[in-house]
């Protein structure tokens, strides 16, 4: 009898090697039950965690913090310590950046509270709340599962799903006692013990949500608490030079207490030169922010932003294009920052490597938040504390970098960003000009039409996301834009003949599918592509250009042989190929694409050897590939020989697959 290891308990390579031996002493038995088995254990060879609904425990096991251990105490014991079984409303109370969502993450992914409730949500109001949205990203949390319904049938699914449950809710940044009457009715008091937690600012809100139960109000740090953290954050477990210390113990004192001011400080400092002079001259602003104005927090704040160096700041400021506590992909915003021409490369480094650098630099700043990473770990989204988009947008209004979501407040404003379908109608409507405008970004609404009067004398737009609005026809005047670099669209309509007319494009995303695909290899600047299954014709009918600057496409279908499409890929880093149509028993030789580092294969039908001879081949694999994954595709067991050779691999991800009894089929 053949066992099947515990494959989470094993390294990456140890699973291959095991998983292999495995197989291959099952074969020989051809014993069918056991062979189910193994298919249930290639499930389990996921080699990542599932994303968590709000962010990775990695992000609270990293984070810098310091002073609230007492707090944490004192709310863990009115979560889980007393015996109150009537459902708690726990409010947390503070000013902006004194550390309430800090708080409360910490909390939530507190082991003991993680294994005391059955069920945990997490979910961010904020001021112009969306109550379908908050009721989708509850439901998502605590059923694992998108929902699509309408509001009343979302909050009916709600209260059904925590019915007779014991759970703990977290509502983050509730700023009305209007929202708390919408939707207290839909958490039940199933007396067991369940707990809800708010975050807000305004003391009255969590009087109106727990007026029998005090409010937990979150203090300011001490001098001594001020120094640790801005010690931890600057120097970590180095020792501060005693030159710096009573400087940097003035500096974190004159931060008034607040972490978030500490936290930015920190950052700025982590990144200047440790030298007498340039802590003084900051020092000195500090204390001249806090005597010069009330608004302590704001004008600490603008510190940071005074001292960015100035290939940074645009970047800083394009978040003020965002809603509040909105939150974006990465990729989506350094591809903008590519598109604006914020980015420069000095020829031996990628745009794309050089956008990851200035992200990486706001986040080692405190200016950007990671609101969530991936499955291999890494950071995915981020959004902007309150108060920093605050500073973000009044700096943004003050170098006129970007004309907010209301009216037009200046003649060809250079950026504009929209959040309701009104303030689109607003554009067309008026007689401002728009013909300098670099970008147009549109957020939050699905039913609207897209302007086309005096928006198309937008002839210098670069930057185009129209992504979240939902065209029945696709909007050929677009194709006058022939200075877009980015594109973002939802069509439930094919593109229509013309897009190679956008010669300078470099990314494209987008919910749609193309008339004519050929005619995407026409564009010359395209380094991103990313929209629904591309089906590829024969070779001569795609008349193939190479694309030397293209380094991500999304799915490609194709019924006849790769070699063309593969050709006119050279510098591919990203690469999902569907292989269902194909009728031939060619191989897929991948081995050349020396740049490729992550490769989604699904319905192969056989992936072998990558040697060559004397078999039958599918797929031969780049050897410095990082991350693959197989999804339906039908293996025989020399498959593992193969993945055990593929030594930088970091990510495997097989899922509905199986594996054949001997034979190359």
């Amino acid at each position: 009898m053949v066992s099947i290891p515990n494959i989470k308990e094993l390294s990456i390579y140890d699973r291959l090697r095991t998983t292999s031996m495995q197989a291959e002493k099952l074969v020989e038995m051809e014993d069918d039950k056991m062979l189910r088995q193994l298919d249930s254990s290639m499930e389990q060879l996921k080699l990542v965690d599932k994303k968590m609904p709000f962010s990775s425990s990695s992000t609270f096991k990293s984070a810098v913090v310091v002073g609230i251990d007492e707090d944490l105490m004192q709310l863990k014991d009115r979560l889980i310590g007393q015996q109150q079984k009537k459902l708690e409303i726990v409010p947390i109370v503070g000013m902006g950046g004194v550390g309430k969502i800090t708080l409360a993450r910490k909390l939530y992914e507190d082991p003991l509270i993680v294994s005391h409730f059955a069920y945990r949500a997490w979910t961010t109001i904020s001021q112009d709340y969306n109550m379908p949205q908050i009721l989708k990203r509850l439901l998502c949390c605590i059923t694992g599962q998108e929902c699509n319904e309408h509001n009343d049938a979302l909050k009916v699914m709600l209260h059904k799903s925590l019915f007779g449950r014991k759970y703990l809710i977290v509502l983050d940044d509730i700023w009305s006692t209007q929202f708390w009457d919408e939707i207290r009715m839909y958490f039940p008091d199933n007396n067991n013990g369940s707990r809800i937690v708010i975050t807000t600012r305004e003391s009255d809100v969590g009087n109106y949500a727990s007026s029998s139960s005090p409010q937990h109000q979150v203090r300011l740090l001490s001098e001594s608490e001020s120094w640790n953290l801005l010690h931890q954050l600057v120097f970590g477990e180095e020792e501060c030079p005693l030159v710096l210390q009573e400087i940097g113990r003035k500096i974190a004192k004159d931060c008034g207490g607040l972490p978030l001011a500490v936290s930015v400080i920190g950052g700025l400092l982590s990144k200047m030169e440790r030298s007498k002079d340039v802590w003084m001259k900051i020092r000195d602003n500090v204390i001249a922010a806090i005597s010069g104005s009330d608004k302590r927090c704001s004008t600490i704040l603008s510190l940071s932003y005074n001292h960015l160096p100035n290939h940074l700041k645009p970047c800083f400021l394009y978040m003020a294009a965002f809603p509040e506590d909105y939150e974006i992909k990465g990729s989506r915003l350094k591809h903008m920052w590519i598109a604006e021409g914020f980015v420069k490369s000095n020829g031996e480094r990628s745009l794309e490597e050089e956008a990851k650098d200035l992200l990486k630099s706001l986040i080692d700043r405190n200016l950007f938040l990671v609101r969530k990473y991936n499955k291999n770990g890494k950071p995915w989204s981020y959004s902007m504390h309150d108060t920093l988009r605050d500073l973000c947008i009044k700096k943004s209004a003050e170098d006129i970098f970007l004309n907010g979501s209301n009216k037009l407040t200046f003649c060809n404003p250079r950026r504009m960003t929209f959040h309701t379908s009104d303030e689109l109608k607003d554009v067309n409507d008026s007689t401002e000009s728009v013909s300098l405008t670099l970008s147009v970004i549109c957020i939050g609404f699905q039913s609207a039409e897209f302007p086309c009067g005096e928006f198309f004398t937008a002839r210098l737009l670069r930057v185009l996301d129209l992504m979240d609005m939902r065209f029945s026809h696709f909007p050929i005047e677009i194709f006058e834009l022939v200075n877009l670099r980015f594109l973002g669209v939802n069509s439930y309509s094919r593109i229509p003949r013309g897009i190679s007319r956008l010669w300078n494009l470099q990314i494209l995303i987008g919910y749609c599918k193309f008339e004519e695909p050929a005619e995407l290899w026409k564009l010359s600047e395209l380094r991103y592509l990313k929209v629904f299954p591309i089906e590829l014709l024969k070779d001569e009918k795609m008349n193939y250009s190479v694309l030397k600057k293209l380094q991500r496409i999304s799915l490609i279908i194709l019924a006849t042989t790769w070699d063309g499409f593969l050709k006119s890929v050279p510098n591919i880093k990203r690469l999902r190929i569907d292989d269902c149509h194909r009728t031939t028993s060619l191989a897929i030789d991948l081995s050349h694409i020396h740049k490729l580092e992550s490769l989604s294969c699904s319905y192969m039908r056989t992936i072998s050897a990558p040697d060559g001879f004397s078999r039958c081949l599918k797929v031969i694999f780049p050897c410095h590939i990082r991350k693959l994954v197989l999804d339906e595709c039908i293996m025989n067991s020399r498959v593992w020989r193969t993945l055990c050779a593929l030594h930088k691999l970091e990510v495997l991800k097989i899922s509905l697959s199986s594996l054949k009894r001997g034979g190359d089929m």
